[in-house]
């Protein structure tokens, strides 16, 4: 019986070789592992082609997280776009070669215009990169991240409209960063689910969840950083509880700073 829930850290263990980062995830009982290029790409072809063999070969569930300047809704097209669109390229390239789920990008800014406009130029702007990745044979899913700035693009009604509108682009819920948005509400399995339902409206049938959790500070309704399980006031048994509400498969990933807090919430999780 396939695995419903699979769990894993942020980043990938060692950059040794494929082989010790799979040894590394195996010998803490991990199942997920996100990719990361937020600050660069360290990963290349080979790495990722042998890495998602054996990725596959342990029931390891593989996703990339893009570079942060990798985002879409530029309000100028030009260098910024362009390298944007560059670096979403290469992760998309990166995600095909290692057999990952999907390719996790913020939504972006609204750079002075009212959500509507900015949405509409996300959506246009991935329009756009989809003709891009489709020619080059790596049209892989994407998965928008809700973020953590309150007065910002990025909140769960503007990914799950962003994907309502792209069958390739899936909500990522990211639910510190909900945590830190709404002052500290996620407490119960209430607004778990509510979130998830808002998600689950928009993915398509068969594809799984993909979350990013862990504890949180926030200041004024903002995210200020990820903290060791057990320090703020973010708890994984609602969403455990709330979980289990749902027919869908589920990816959790983990952005705990410590590895202890990562094998606490696991724990909790049943992963």
């Amino acid at each position: 019986m396939p695995r419903r829930l699979h769990y894993g850290p942020a980043r990938v263990p060692s950059r040794d070789s494929p082989a010790a980062a799979v040894d590394a995830l195996l010998e803490r009982g991990l199942s997920a592992c996100e990719i990361d290029f937020e600050g660069r790409f360290w990963m290349d072809y080979e790495f990722a082609a042998d890495f998602g063999r054996r990725c596959a070969a342990a029931d390891i569930v593989l996703s990339v997280h893009a570079p942060l300047a990798g985002f879409m809704g530029h309000a100028e097209r030009g260098k910024k776009l362009n390298m944007a669109v560059g670096m979403l390229d290469h992760s998309a390239g990166i995600a095909k070669a290692a057999g990952a789920e999907l390719v996790v990008f913020h939504p972006g800014f609204l750079l002075g215009r009212t959500r509507e406009d900015a949405i509409a130029a996300v959506v246009e702007q991935l329009g756009e990169l989809r003709e891009r990745l489709a020619g080059k044979d790596r049209a892989v899913p994407f998965g928008i991240e809700v973020m953590g700035r309150v007065r910002e693009l990025g909140s769960i009604d503007d990914v799950c409209e962003i994907a309502s509108q792209l069958d390739w682009v899936r909500p990522v819920i990211d639910f510190a960063h909900m945590h830190a948005t709404s002052d500290g509400a996620f407490l119960s399995a209430e607004p778990f689910v509510a979130a998830l339902e808002q998600a689950d409206a928009v993915i398509e049938p068969g594809a799984p969840f993909h979350i990013h959790f862990s504890d949180i500070q926030f200041a004024n309704r903002n995210e200020t950083k990820h903290l060791p399980y057990g320090e703020g006031t973010l708890r994984a048994e609602p969403l455990r509880d709330a979980l289990a509400q749902f027919d869908r498969a589920v990816t959790v990933i983990s952005e705990s700073p410590t590895p202890e807090s990562t094998e606490a919430i696991k724990e909790i999780l049943g992963a």
